[in-house]
This record gives structure tokens, sequence and C-alpha cells, in this order.
């Protein structure tokens, strides 16, 4: 004789999930909404204010990084996101001629920004800066939305959509030979919708003459690889500490092929 089966109560599922058709009155839906606005008002607030305060300071570590030899290659190679987009060696020379980078904030919408790549001179392109801006497209003037509170925040500011107010811009490489076109040689595969990430990344100087960053690469170096330089230059950002520098094993050559940006890394998983 088959075994019976025990039928649950009534209401059984709804007893073993305490958390199950959880209600929310419209009153506390907008005190919620409120409270997060609120917390929005200040963490803009903090942002804000830490711009101002750590602008120097990236001012003066740019004049110390500047004397150090290759300082920037290795710090950006470091990265496994940037890394997995300058996988050609051709790509690894040119950028062994990097001798700063600088991201300017937007001074209205510091959430945007402007990257800044200076070059000493090289084989490839002519441009001693090469940059990636991301604009801010501001909305119409409201002048009840425009109004600022006592720490410069305003409700345009709490409704910024990086979707929607944000517009990346190409910028054309003046490249000096067709065979130094790295963009060509390599232009990667571009996928129908921009805003993914290409199966192949062909160049790294892509990112610099194609508008749209569906890699999200600009925000890499912007929020990663600038504020955490030092790190990344000494293999203990980013978990690639595999990848740290052997100080007994540096050459003070400052000749640029001399530069060890061969080793493959692995992709980052885009978040």
């Amino acid at each position: 004789m088959a075994k019976g089966v025990k039928r649950a109560s009534p209401g059984a599922d709804e007893e073993k999930n305490p958390l199950a058709n959880v209600e929310l009155s419209d009153e506390d839906a907008k005190s919620l909404q409120q409270a997060q606005r609120d917390l929005g008002r200040v963490e803009l607030a903090m942002d804000r204010l830490t711009q101002a305060k750590i602008v120097p300071a990236y001012e003066r570590r740019r004049e110390i990084v500047k004397k150090i030899a290759k300082f920037w290659p290795v710090a950006l190679m470091n990265n496994s996101h940037f890394a997995f987009f300058a996988q050609h060696s051709a790509d690894q020379l040119a950028i062994s001629y990097i001798e700063d980078v600088w991201v300017a904030r937007d001074p209205v919408e510091p959430r945007c920004f402007t990257i800044e790549f200076h070059f000493k001179e090289n084989p490839f392109f002519t441009n001693t800066v090469l940059k990636k801006e991301y604009k801010y497209l501001a909305p119409p003037p409201n002048a009840e939305n425009d109004k600022q509170d006592e720490n410069g925040v305003s409700e345009t500011m709490l409704d910024f959509s990086w979707e929607r107010d944000v517009q990346p811009q190409a910028f054309k490489i003046d490249w000096k030979e067709a065979d130094k076109a790295l963009t060509k040689l390599y232009p990667g595969d571009t996928p129908e919708d921009e805003d993914e990430e290409p199966v192949e990344p062909g160049s790294f100087f892509n990112f610099f003459e194609k508008a749209a960053d569906g890699a999200e690469l600009g925000m890499t170096i912007a929020s990663e690889i600038f504020p955490e330089a030092i790190e990344y230059f000494l293999g203990q950002a980013g978990g690639d500490e595999d990848d740290s520098i052997d100080s007994d094993e540096e050459d003070d050559d400052d000749e640029a092929e001399e530069i060890d940006l061969e080793k493959p890394r692995p992709k980052k998983q885009k978040i």
C-alpha cells in the first residue's frame, strides 16, 4: 500500500515565510522616499567636500609620480579590466609612453569627468594629450529644482541619472602613419548595442576614438585606478598582488621599449 502524503494545512506557506505579503502604506512609502532623498543630499554634500579637499592631494601626488619612470603604464596594466582592453603588444608599447594621467571633474556636476592621458613623443600619434570626456547634459533650468540648500545641493542634482544625463565623447587621434593607426589595425568587435561590452575589444585606443563606453572602462579608470594609482603601481590593489613589482629587478632606464607589459591578465567581471 502506497504511503500517503500529509496534506499541508491552509496557510502553511504563509506561516513558513513570515516576510511574505508585507504591505507598505502610501504614507510609509513617502516617508521612505524622503529619507532616501535626505541621505542622497548628505552623500552629495560629502562628495563635493571630498573633491575640494582631495584635488590638492592628487596634484601633489602628480608631481611625485612624474619622477618615477613607467609609473602610469604599470599602474594601468596592473588593473585587470584595463589590461583586457590592452592585450595587443602594439597597444602596450604605445601605453608605455604615458607620462601622466589626470581626471578632471565637471565643476557643475562632479559625477561627470574628463580623463586625460599625457604622452611623451612616440612613434604612433602626434597628440601629446588624449582625452575622454563624459559630458554632463544639464537639464533645462528650473527655478524650483535648481535652488541649492546650505550644502550646495539641489533637487536637480538628486535626480541625476548617468544613462540620461551623461554623454561620452569621441576624440580624434592624429596617427602618424597608416601602419601605426592601432584603431584601424585592431578595430575590435562592435556590438549592435553600443552599451554592451565587446567580445573582442581590439585596440585600447578605440576607447578614445569611439564615443560609446559600454564596458565602463572610463569609470574604472576614474573611480578605481586614478584614486588608487600608487596601490596599483605597487601591485597592492584590485587583487593583482601576483603582478607586483620586484624593485630589485626594476631597470632605471627610461626607454619605453623595455617596459614589461606583455603578461596577459584576466578580464574583470562587469558590475
